[in-house]
């Protein structure tokens, strides 16, 4: 009985819900044109993240994952608020992304080479013998 209740505990899934994500409602109030960027973090928050070079862009970043017992997180939904400004400060587009508009990032798995000899095992154990002065 008790090998049945923690295979079932085991298989319980968990949901998280992370990020900034506006309020349909209070999205629809920002209007291209007319709102300047101290008016959208009054009408939205503060963004997730911002443009790193020129600053023009906030973005609003949200996901939802879910967990089941010992597996690697899913990722269920994800939305992307992207929020344009044009030199003068003012909204110049509003776009969402979703998951669908990711790309996944290949990792490269190269090894930067260090300075200096290499060492075998045994010049490492036996190198400092004898450079002792007492």
């Amino acid at each position: 009985m008790m090998l049945v209740v923690v295979l079932l505990a085991s298989c319980i899934s968990r949901v998280e819900t992370r990020g900034n994500l506006p309020d349909p409602e209070r999205l629809a109030e920002i209007q291209p044109g007319s709102h300047s960027r101290d008016e959208v973090v009054e009408i939205l928050g503060s963004p997730t993240s911002t443009a790193f070079l020129d600053g023009e862009t906030w973005y609003y970043i949200s996901e939802k994952t879910e967990t089941v017992a010992f597996l690697a997180p899913e990722i269920t939904e994800r939305k992307v608020l992207v929020v344009q400004f044009d030199s003068e400060g003012v909204v110049s587009g509003v776009n969402t992304l979703g998951v669908e508009d990711g790309r996944q990032v290949e990792i490269v798995d190269r090894k930067t080479p260090t300075a200096g000899k290499k060492l075998t095992v045994m010049q490492q154990l036996f190198g400092n013998v004898g450079r002792f002065a007492k």
